[in-house]
């Protein structure tokens, strides 16, 4: 629901929102490059395992790594989904981001590093 609301306010598709299953299943496989775009401070207080962090408030589509599809996570999905937003403008058309942030993340039991 969340993220149906959050794609009408910055006009994304609901195809471009990971649920958190899918993203268990391709992180355990390395199917994706997860990058997190919380503060520095933030992802140093844990983070999914593999995670790279490109914060938001200096975030720049082109310094993402390429090679497999993007995943993109911050505290609660606001800030991932404006990293989307960016990501599209770019050209970058496979990015997804993880709506229920980090917090669905850790409240679902996955998998966090410090």
């Amino acid at each position: 629901m969340l993220s149906r609301i959050l794609g009408r306010f910055i006009n994304t598709a609901s195809t471009s929102v990971i649920e958190h299953e899918e993203l268990l299943h391709g992180h355990r496989s390395e199917k994706y490059t997860v990058v997190d775009v919380r503060e520095p401070h933030e992802y140093a207080g844990g983070r999914i395992p593999g995670a790279i962090n490109f914060p938001l408030s200096k975030f720049d589509p082109a310094q993402v790594p390429k090679g497999r599809q993007v995943v993109l996570i911050c505290q609660a999905g606001g800030r991932s989904a404006a990293a989307l937003k960016k990501m599209k403008a770019a050209g970058v058309d496979d990015a997804r981001h993880y709506a229920a942030g980090m917090s669905g993340w850790r409240s679902r039991k996955g998998p966090v590093v410090v």
